[in-house]
């Protein structure tokens, strides 16, 4: 058994004290986000003094005394705090170079949310945590292990959620000695190494004339009116829908892949550069191979599944399985194509997963190497030249 930390998600149902407490404590803990945002700005462009955690902290519990911040002992202290590590761990993010410099939070722009770190409960179906009475949750799954934190949300669409994080002793799935190679792609969503195909849905596509007849209505009505408010929530509804869509169906594959196979080989895309393509960007966009690989990674990493990414300068496509033989000339539209050296006939998407595994086996072994693919191209290209 492995102790892992597993994220239950549930609708809640807040009544109106409720609900208005939890949005004070959303403009609250946006407020200590951005007050202490702009004071460590200024400590550091006037003393070139960097604030840490600690020293937040401290002018926080002076500021919740002063009379003017009277409303801060409403929220729940935990959460206020809660907001200043996440200050802080954005701030060490951005030194490691690991993510953007942090920025000041707007109301209304993203989904709201505020964290309990402590004191969660789930009582004949309601949650408990402090300062709240017990507010309805609909639990459609049984939570197991021990409650870590909450994460408490609404979403544009005024829905709220909670999201439960708990240490639970997973069971991993039973041992595969299978092991598969993935190509992701726009055409199919992935072809894999033994010629398992998985249909690109192209949700984005399916509810297109509805988003578009939404979005023609937004435009229709009066800017700041309540009409327009309603219809940007239908707008939002519709986006809601195919992201929901989307999610489920990477669940389903990523599950499928890792309960039948025990190596599993995947190209390190380039995703943020391949969207730069204007004429890809909004295919690229729909099918979410970014999430596709997280959940990869972290379902292969809960139940012992060899999990490898191949390095995105691989010509997993341009490669011939069968000889090794490099097509330089290869290009997108080209899906099938015949290897000069050895006359055999190969599918693009196919080939490449082939490829993909044949290097993911290799990695792991010890083989897989840089300097072995050039020694490849080079080969490759002696081949072309004897021709």
């Amino acid at each position: 058994m492995k102790l892992i930390h597993k994220t239950y998600k549930l609708r809640l149902s807040p009544n109106k004290k409720q609900s208005e407490l939890i949005a004070k404590h959303f403009g609250s803990t946006r407020f200590i986000w951005n007050y202490f945002l702009a004071q460590r700005k200024e400590s550091y462009l006037e003393a070139k003094k960097s604030l840490n955690y600690y020293d937040n902290s401290k002018t926080l519990t002076v500021l919740k005394k002063d009379s003017e911040f009277d409303w801060l002992k409403e929220i729940n202290s935990q959460s206020l705090q809660a907001s200043l590590k996440d200050l802080d761990t954005a701030y060490g993010k951005f030194f490691k170079k690991q993510a953007m410099f942090p920025k000041f939070k707007k109301k209304g722009l993203s989904t709201d949310s505020f964290r309990c770190p402590q004191g969660v409960k789930i009582v004949n179906n309601k949650l408990q945590i402090p300062k709240f009475k017990p507010i309805k949750v609909n639990i459609h799954r049984k939570i197991e292990g021990k409650i870590l934190f909450a994460t408490i949300s609404k979403t544009r669409t005024d829905k709220f959620f909670v999201a439960i994080t708990c240490e639970v002793e997973h069971k991993a799935l039973p041992k595969s000695t299978k092991t598969i190679g993935i190509d992701l792609g726009i055409k199919s969503f992935a072809v894999c190494s033994d010629n398992t195909v998985f249909e690109n849905i192209k949700t984005t596509a399916k509810y297109a004339q509805k988003l578009k007849y939404e979005q023609r209505q937004l435009s229709k009505k009066k800017k700041k009116s309540n009409n327009r408010a309603k219809q940007r929530k239908q707008v939002t509804l519709v986006h809601e829908k195919i992201k929901n869509i989307r999610i489920d169906n990477i669940h389903k594959f990523t599950i499928q892949i890792v309960k039948n196979n025990g190596v599993i080989a995947i190209e390190n895309l380039n995703i943020s550069g391949m969207i730069k393509n204007h004429n890809l960007a909004k295919a690229i966009a729909d099918t979410s191979w970014g999430e596709a690989v997280r959940q990869l990674e972290y379902k292969s990493d809960w139940n012992g599944r060899s999990f490898v990414k191949i390095d995105r300068w691989f010509p997993s496509s341009k490669t011939c399985f069968n000889c090794n033989f490099i097509n330089q000339n290869l290009t997108l539209k080209n899906r099938e194509w015949i290897c000069p050296c050895c006359k055999s006939i190969l599918n693009r998407d196919l080939n490449a997963s082939q490829n993909i595994l044949k290097q993911g086996l290799k990695i792991l072994s010890g083989f897989g190497t840089q300097s072995e693919l050039k020694q490849k191209r080079g080969q490759a290209s002696g081949c072309k030249q004897s021709l």
